[in-house]
Formats: structure tokens, sequence, C-alpha cells
């Protein structure tokens, strides 16, 4: 597999950051808006900490990550959502509910399988291998600003094809949509504690967002529009190839839109750090994923693989434990 390294990374992060953004002009054109990287620029990391605080997102090209196996995920993916559709993994996304809780009856279809790397998983260790990655923890430190001794265990979930026409309405993670411009701005003014990313295993253009509207306050048009409005001033469409990565704030305001005539398997990941909030507890654990967290003894782990996800495992029983019930953040929508 290629690698590439120093300012030809930086300048390949960057070339791939325009051409795999895109939206839709007023004749629906695809539209690219990104200012690339300077070639010079020494430090992947520290580019990509840049677009995400610019942009609110970054694309990270798969060379970075030549780890990721995409044949045995897709195998381990598919096997899970087969698993979910027909009844026998009750950890889902249901349709139509857009937050937790969900019920766990497929029946009327599901766009989201849940938790992972729970134990019961027959292929936990092959998804493991990519949440647990060393070069994917560096870009998570990096991105978060914190050391990868302060990571904490998160979420690893996976969004798929829904059984039938399905999207989310325009929202940010941790702000309701009744919030006014102040209190919008101090959860926006508040430095980012966690990372939160999507690893194609196929091609997916279903993440919507507006560039920039992580550092502020929705605009009136926004505030006006319909919660499932199609287009908003400004809005572009992440087209990951299988294997890329998108880092993005959940904070930006952002929609899905998932199409039922298209295969969609993609990892949705996140980590923080110790020095998480309340309000970051109820975003993980809002999930389910301290019923089972605490009995993960990482044992078929590769050592080094063990000791780093057992710590990481540890901080997150810790935060439970400190916070309690967190409840949840929009429970009957």
């Amino acid at each position: 597999m290629e690698t590439i390294e120093g300012a030809q990374l930086s300048s390949r992060l960057a070339w791939l950051h325009r051409a795999r953004v895109g939206g839709m002009n007023d004749a629906g054109s695809t539209t690219t808006a990104a200012t690339p990287l300077r070639d010079t620029a020494p430090n992947p990391y520290k580019a990509a900490r840049e677009l995400l605080d610019r942009d609110g997102f970054v694309v990270l090209p798969a060379t970075l990550f030549p780890s990721f196996d995409l044949t045995r995920l897709r195998t381990a993916a598919t096997r899970l959502t087969t698993a979910a559709r027909a009844g026998s993994w009750p950890y889902i996304r249901t349709l139509p509910k857009q937050f937790p809780p969900w019920p766990s009856d497929p029946s009327n279809g599901i766009w989201g399988v849940q938790h992972l790397l729970h134990p019961t998983n027959p292929d936990h260790l092959v998804f493991a291998k990519s949440y647990f990655d060393a070069e994917l923890m560096k870009y998570v430190a990096a991105l978060i600003g914190c050391s990868e001794d302060d990571l904490v265990m998160e979420l690893y979930n996976m969004l798929v094809r829904p059984d039938k026409a399905f999207s989310l309405r325009w929202h940010r993670d941790d702000i309701p949509a009744s919030a006014s411009d102040d209190e919008e701005m101090k959860v926006l003014g508040r430095p980012g504690l966690h990372a939160q990313w999507n690893l194609a295993l196929f091609d997916d253009a279903s993440l919507v967002v507006v560039p920039g509207s992580h550092k502020r306050a929705r605009t009136s048009v926004e505030r006006a529009a319909d919660p499932y409005a199609p287009e908003l001033p400004g809005q572009l469409v992440v087209k990951l190839k299988a294997g890329e990565v998108a880092f993005y704030n959940n904070n930006i305001l952002h929609r899905g839109v998932y199409d039922p005539e298209k295969e969609r398997m993609t990892l949705h990941g996140s980590m923080g750090t110790t020095l998480g909030s309340g309000e970051r507890a109820r975003n993980v654990l809002q999930h389910g994923v301290g019923e089972w967290v605490g009995q993960y003894d990482f044992k078929e782990f590769e050592p080094e693989m063990a000791e780093r996800a057992g710590r990481m495992r540890d901080r997150l029983v810790e935060m439970g434990e400190r916070c309690g019930d967190v409840g949840f953040f929009s429970k009957d929508e």
C-alpha cells in the first residue's frame, strides 16, 4: 500500500479534502470548497487539526491507515448487519427514530447497528483492531489536543443502508433546536473534548454539513428552515471513498440523508478525553455502552492493544460511575 510522508502527505490530505467534499449549486452541479494546505506543511496531524478547527470537518485518506483491512471489515459488517435485520442482534437503530433509545424490533427497518465491540459479537475483534488502531489514536489525540494517555473509550457503531428512504433532521448533537443564540454560543465556545468520525467501508455520501457552523449560532435562515430542508445555504455533502475517514465536530450543523438503494456500511466511532464533562457522558452513556463495557476483558487482543484498550475502558467505566444516570438527548424523537 502506498505510503506518504511529510509535505507530500499534507499536500495529499489537502487534495482529498477538496476532492471528496461536494455540495450542489443552483444548477445542480457539484461544487467544492476547501483551501488547500501549504505544500510545505510538515505536520499532517497539525494540518488535520487546522482543517477541523476551520471547517468543522476533515477527510483523511485511506493511505494513512494501512492496518485497516477493508475486506475483513466488510465481511464482519455484513454478517452483523444480516443478524440485525433478522432480529438476532438486538442492538440496532430502528426506523423512523432518530435518537436513542431505540426499540430492538427490526420489523419497521433499521438504519444502524450498535455496539460493534460488544463481547458477544463474534467479530468484535475485527472491529476493535480498527477502533484501537495506533495511527487512528494519534489523529484522535491531535484533533482533541490531548495526550494519548488521556483518551477514553466511547462508542463504535455502524450506519447502514435503511430499509426505506430515511433522513435525519438538521441538528447539533449537543445543542437542542430550541436553544437561543446565547445558549448555542455557550456550548460552541467550549473546547472540544472528544473526536467523532465516520470510516466508510463502501463509498458514502450521506453526511451533509454546513462548514463553519460549529463556530457560530444559527442564522435567521437556518432557524426558520424546515428541519428536513433538502438544502441550506453553504451546505456541503461529505463524499467518502471506501477506506477514507471523516472526522467532524458533532456540533457542526449537519444531517444524514440515506438512500435505501445504495449499500452503506460506515463505522461511526467516537473517543473522548478524561477532561470530558457530564454533557459528554450523556452523549456516550445514553447508547447503553455502560451495560456491558465493564465485562470486556480484551483477552483476545494483542498485548500492546490490550493494554491500551484496557486503560481506555477503565476511564469510561470511571466516567459512568462518576456521572450516574445521565438521561437522553432527545428520548422521544
